[in-house]
């Protein structure tokens, strides 16, 4: 019997009580666990990814850097492959807002396939986000860098998911041309 449908749900709860009480900074305040959700769905949707570690690493990817969760938890509930694809994603939220944000574009060559698949969604899912409800309190100049920073990310994993690449070069191309960039 296949269970990964099982495991999805159980995902999906798990990310939904560890958000809980957590909102996105877009314009709407929506709820946090939409976001991981968004990022599985585009992998499934547009990138084509059927692999279930990775569609439940999505579903769970801000969960240690975001709230309580500890890596033993994610390991108990959804095993080491889980975990070590959740960690790999995961920000040192005890450095730099600055140092993490390089450390991103420096690492992202160096990521594992799966890693690379999940940010890339992650990219796809913010940078919509900018475009589309950007967060009331950001001026046109942190949109603007967010977007530049987004691109120097996305080069270091380009070379995964060609429909996933065109999916965030035309939110990118979208977001350049609504912000004045272009």
């Amino acid at each position: 019997m296949d269970d990964s449908t099982g495991l999805i749900l159980k995902a999906l709860r798990f990310s939904a009580r560890k958000h809980n009480d957590q909102r996105r900074k877009d314009s709407r305040s929506s709820p946090y666990v939409n976001h991981p959700i968004q990022v599985a769905e585009t992998l499934w949707r547009v990138g084509g990814v059927r692999d279930v570690t990775l569609l439940i690493a999505a579903i769970l990817h801000d969960t240690i850097e975001d709230t309580g969760t500890t890596p033993e938890e994610i390991r108990a509930e959804f095993g080491g492959d889980v975990l070590a694809l959740v960690l790999e994603v995961t920000d040192d939220k005890s450095l730099p807002k600055q140092t993490r944000k390089q450390l991103q574009i420096q690492t992202a060559p160096h990521k594992s396939h799966n890693a690379k698949l999940l940010k890339l969604a992650d990219k796809i899912c913010n940078v919509d986000d900018i475009v589309h409800s950007p967060p009331a309190d950001w001026t046109l100049e942190r949109k603007r860098e967010y977007l530049l920073w987004t691109e120097k990310v996305v080069a270091g994993l380009r070379g995964v998911n060609v429909k996933l690449e065109m999916a965030y070069d035309e939110l990118l191309a979208e977001g350049k041309r609504a912000l004045g960039l272009e």
